[in-house]
């Protein structure tokens, strides 16, 4: 797949690196402006972008802000798009209520726009950027922006409340609620909910390469928590933590490892109140429900 973009780019006028790119998606040569900017402290220029083929790694910032507004923007599903060695393209930037800057020029930037009559606000001090200052897709409800980062791939009819986390290469491909923890790597199927507080584990940290994934119409309960994928129509209770190594007793009372029932469906796993162990029983959606569709609608 060739792409070939037109963005935006701020770069830091001392160094000359680039912090920032914005693609839209108009693919127009459309301009931003900033205090930082106008106080002399970035600079601003167009550069066009292409991408010859996901398959091969990002080279440059410009290349991996072009990969991440392109997951954003539904072009790419996550994991289809190579990410390797983002990071250590992408550099640390102080967002600002008057621009991007590097975290080194922040007090720089306070005194400067001093005589604006700006109160200098300080968003966050990360890699990654909030998505919705970037993309806005349509048909979804993000309560606090501050909780889904560039890179988050959001399918129609997603709602992310307060205290949903999206991260980039993470996200849904259908109707979903989401108030718990998208982490990266990981994909949510259509008509599922990510219970207050539920995490899942993604691939960034401990050097996991297990892509969790949960199917259609599933419950991950509050204050849950996976490490293996569920399947369709699967429920884990309220503040049950199911990792890989998790012993579950099946229906007729084997005991197996959690790994082995990653990826299956129409499973319920509860932790038995009066024994302590983790049983997995036949269970599927009409059990909990399934998602409000009003609610979903998002337009």
């Amino acid at each position: 797949m060739l792409i070939r973009r037109t963005g935006h780019r701020y770069r830091d006028v001392e160094s000359g690196r680039t912090i920032d790119i914005w693609f839209p998606q108009s693919n127009s040569a459309s301009k931003r402006g900033c205090l930082a900017e106008k106080v002399g402290l970035i600079c601003s220029d167009f550069v066009a972008v292409t991408i010859d083929s996901f398959d091969s790694p990002p080279a440059s910032t410009e290349d991996a802000y072009l990969r991440l507004h392109l997951l954003s923007e539904r072009v790419a599903k996550p994991n289809q798009v190579n990410l390797d060695g983002l990071f250590g393209l992408l550099p640390n930037v102080a967002w600002t209520s008057a621009g991007p800057v590097l975290p080194a020029k922040v007090e720089a930037l306070r005194d400067l726009v001093a005589t604006e009559f700006h109160h200098l606000s300080v968003l966050c001090i990360d890699k990654l950027p909030r998505m919705a200052d970037y993309v806005t897709p349509t048909g979804i409800r993000i309560a606090d922006a501050d909780r889904v980062r560039l890179g988050a791939h959001l399918a129609e009819g997603t709602t992310v409340m307060h205290e949903g986390f999206v991260n980039f290469n993470a996200g849904t491909l259908g109707e979903s609620m989401v108030e718990g923890r998208i982490t990266q790597g990981v994909v949510v199927g259509p008509n599922s909910d990510i219970g207050a507080g539920a995490s899942i584990m993604g691939t960034l940290s401990g050097g996991g390469k297990h892509r969790t994934t949960i199917g259609q119409r599933s419950l991950l309960g509050a204050n849950a928590g996976i490490g293996i994928s569920l399947g369709d129509e699967c429920i884990v209770e309220a503040g049950l933590y199911l990792t890989a190594g998790t012993k579950v007793k099946m229906p007729d009372g084997t005991v197996v490892s959690a790994r082995q029932l990653s990826g299956q469906s129409r499973l319920l796993f509860r932790r038995n109140s009066q024994t302590g162990s983790v049983e997995a029983i036949p269970t599927d959606s009409s059990r909990w429900g399934g998602l409000n569709t009003t609610l979903h609608r998002n337009d």
